[in-house]
């Protein structure tokens, strides 16, 4: 099902040693990717020191938005879903010194539950 939850829009973890050669100019000396999730062209990467929010835009998607959240700045964040035959979740982030959260949508059978998990992991104590 992998290739179908792709084109569905659905996001699935995707490989971390791939991920540490595609980011590696954007990752700091010694800093390593312990997760990625991806849907269609975004992705949600987290490292050992944050979170990076991957926004490919356009058509040909090579405008890109990259947007790091170091852990520490995430006050909170939620998922919202209608139930088990709902198609999509909705991931909220809110950080630190800003009124409105940064909203993701993800797909079902999206690793959501997993994207929570690592959120709470890696929330400062």
């Amino acid at each position: 099902m992998g290739l179908l939850d792709t084109l569905l829009g659905h996001a699935g973890a995707k490989s971390a040693d791939k991920i540490n050669q595609d980011f590696g100019a954007l990752l700091a000396p010694g800093e390593t990717v312990q997760r990625a999730f991806g849907e269609i062209r975004d992705l949600i990467v987290f490292t050992d020191r944050r979170l990076i929010l991957v926004d490919k835009q356009g058509v040909t998607g090579r405008k890109t938005e990259f947007l790091s959240l170091p852990y520490r700045s995430i006050v909170m964040f939620s998922l919202e879903t209608a139930g088990h035959f709902d198609l999509e979740a909705e991931l909220r982030l809110w950080v630190s010194g800003q009124p409105n959260p940064i909203v993701r949508h993800l797909g079902r059978s999206a690793g959501a539950e997993d994207i929570i998990a690592l959120l709470a992991q890696n929330s400062p104590r």
